[in-house]
């Protein structure tokens, strides 16, 4: 195989690989820009996966199983906003524990399930004209799906949401200073909710996206630890949906090249490129990068309760 054929293929892989960390990531840095740690990510994206591959199985509609998918990870997400919006409980503890119960259920539910193949899976598309440029068009505009363009779409738009209207200073005022934005009059528990419930969503449909597209089929545990990924790209991206476009496939290629350079290295640390990269993301930001302690919300992982600073 020729460089520009590998290029094309490593690059075109990547975008689809990239898709469920893009669409989790995206919901994550909402939730966090709102002050709401959720390490629930793994558990939401592994019960959105199921349940895609349930319905789209029983239904034979691929999109009804997003759909459905994407419920079913805003439920589980307004369970760890309850615990620590309401209840006010450890953001950390409760999100580890979503995680664990999401696995848990969900390999429960799917026992009858596995290893059916799908029978109708999400269509690719081709774009009519843009797939024939040269390398550019097998690259980006062949045999993708649409979340890939939709997952794009999505975050110049929560880009701009974010960055360049009222409800995106909200929302960020929520996650740097909840009582200041409390004494503005914004209701800090309904956009902390909101904000915790779109990130479930999302990480719903990313988890969908794996079991009606990417592989289509169901595996107990085949999200594979991708909601720790997630929680990584979230601060890679400096909490940023822009940035998050670019390190998700770039974690999406990681994935790619640690399966087909396993002819040359061994595939034990192929495998776990994504994840050690990861492990360095987060250890870089724990040891204090000045980058993310600058962007990271002031109140990311705290409690509000009205009157006390």
């Amino acid at each position: 195989m020729d460089f520009a054929s590998w290029l094309i293929s490593t690059v075109s892989r990547a975008l689809a690989f990239g898709v469920p960390l893009l669409w989790g990531t995206l919901g994550e840095i909402y939730a966090e820009r709102a002050g709401v740690v959720n390490l629930g990510v793994e558990g939401m994206m592994i019960l959105g996966a199921f349940m895609a591959f349930a319905v789209s199985q029983s239904t034979g509609h691929p999109g009804l199983g997003l759909f459905c998918a994407a419920l079913i990870g805003g439920v589980a997400a307004l369970l760890h906003a309850f615990v620590t919006v309401t209840i006010r409980a450890n953001q950390y503890v409760s999100g580890l524990a979503l995680s664990m119960f999401g696995l848990g259920l969900a390999g429960l539910l799917g026992r009858g399930w596995e290893g059916k193949p799908l029978g109708n899976t999400l269509p690719t598309l081709t774009i009519p004209g843009l797939s024939r440029i040269p390398v550019l068009g097998p690259m980006l505009f062949q045999d993708q799906t649409i979340l890939t363009y939709l997952g794009i779409f999505l975050a110049v738009v929560l880009w701009l949401l974010l960055f360049r209207t009222r409800w995106g200073l909200a929302i960020r005022s929520v996650g740097e200073n909840p009582s200041t934005a409390d004494s503005l009059g914004i209701n800090v528990t309904l956009v902390r909710y909101l904000c915790v419930f779109f990130g479930g969503l999302l990480a719903g449909v990313g988890g969908g996206y794996l079991s009606v597209a990417y592989r289509p089929a169901w595996t107990e545990g085949m999200t594979a630890g991708m909601g720790w990924i997630v929680i990584a790209l979230t601060i890679f991206a400096a909490w940023d949906p822009l940035q998050a476009l670019w390190g998700a496939f770039f974690f999406g290629a990681l994935y790619h090249l640690s399966y087909r350079l396993q002819a040359y290295l061994a595939p034990e640390l192929l495998k776990l490129m994504p994840y050690l990269f990861a492990i360095v993301v987060l250890a870089i930001s724990g040891l204090g990068g000045a980058r993310w302690r600058r962007r990271a919300p002031g109140a990311l992982g705290l409690p509000y309760v009205r009157g006390e600073r």
